[in-house]
C-alpha cells in the first residue's frame, strides 16, 4: 500500500471490475469512497450499482458514503439551472445542500482517507474536478487524482492539463495563472454540464 497521504483523493471507476478497482484504491491507501453520482446505478458497468459497490467495499474493509444529493451534477434545485436548461456550477457552488455536501466531506476527511468517486475516467471531464475540487483547491491544496492505470496526478498538473485543453496558456502579460485556470474551468464547465433537455425554460430577469 502507499503510505503517503494528501488531503483528497478523486477516482472515476469507469468499467473496470470490482476487484481491480478495490485493488486501485489500496494501492493509494483509501479508507472511504464518497461517492459522488447524482443517480449511483449504472446501466453499462452495473457491478457499480450502489448496494452491489457498497457491499463489495464493505467486504474490502473500506467504507462508502453516498454524497450524490449534495455534491451530484444533476440538481434538484431549479436555480441551478440556466435558461437552456444546463446546470451552472458556479450556481451549484452557492446552493446551501452543496455548501453542507462539503462540510459532511470535511468532517469525514478529518479521520479517513477519502477518494471522490464518479463514473468518467478523466478527472478533467468530470465534475468531481471542475465542480468540486474547484470549490476546494484553496483550502485543500493536496488533491490528487487516481488515474485508470493505477498512476497519480496532482491537481496542480490536471488544471496544466486544463489550460492545454482550453487552449490558454500558463501565463501571459494580462492574467494571472489563477485567472486562466478560472477561465478554463469555466469553458470546460459550460462543455460537461448536464442538460435537461424536457425542463421548461427558465425566464431571466
Amino acid at each position: 500500500m502507499n503510505t503517503d497521504t494528501c488531503d483528497l483523493y478523486t477516482i472515476g471507476h469507469s468499467n473496470h471490475e470490482l476487484p481491480r478497482f478495490v485493488g486501485l484504491l489500496r494501492q493509494h491507501g483509501v479508507t472511504v469512497v464518497a461517492d459522488v453520482r447524482s443517480s449511483p446505478y449504472s446501466a453499462y458497468s452495473p457491478q457499480f450499482n450502489r448496494e452491489t459497490l457498497q457491499a463489495h467495499l464493505q467486504a474490502a474493509g473500506i467504507g462508502y458514503i453516498f454524497l450524490g444529493a449534495e455534491l451530484g451534477a444533476r440538481r434538484a434545485e431549479p436555480e441551478c439551472y440556466d435558461e437552456e436548461g444546463r446546470v451552472h456550477y458556479a450556481r451549484v457552488a452557492q446552493t446551501p445542500n452543496f455548501r453542507a455536501g462539503l462540510q459532511r466531506l470535511a468532517d469525514l476527511r478529518s479521520t479517513q482517507r477519502v477518494a471522490l468517486m464518479c463514473a468518467e475516467k478523466d478527472p478533467l471531464t468530470c465534475h468531481r474536478t471542475i465542480l468540486i475540487c474547484r470549490a476546494l483547491r484553496d483550502e485543500t491544496p493536496d488533491i490528487r487524482h487516481i488515474r485508470e492505470d493505477g498512476s497519480m496526478e496532482t491537481h496542480d498538473a490536471a488544471e496544466s492539463r486544463l489550460l492545454a485543453l482550453c487552449r490558454l496558456p500558463e501565463r501571459d502579460l494580462f492574467h494571472t495563472r489563477d485567472e486562466l485556470i478560472a477561465d478554463a474551468y469555466n469553458k470546460q464547465a459550460a462543455r460537461i454540464a448536464y442538460v435537461a433537455e424536457d425542463r421548461e425554460p427558465v425566464e431571466v430577469a
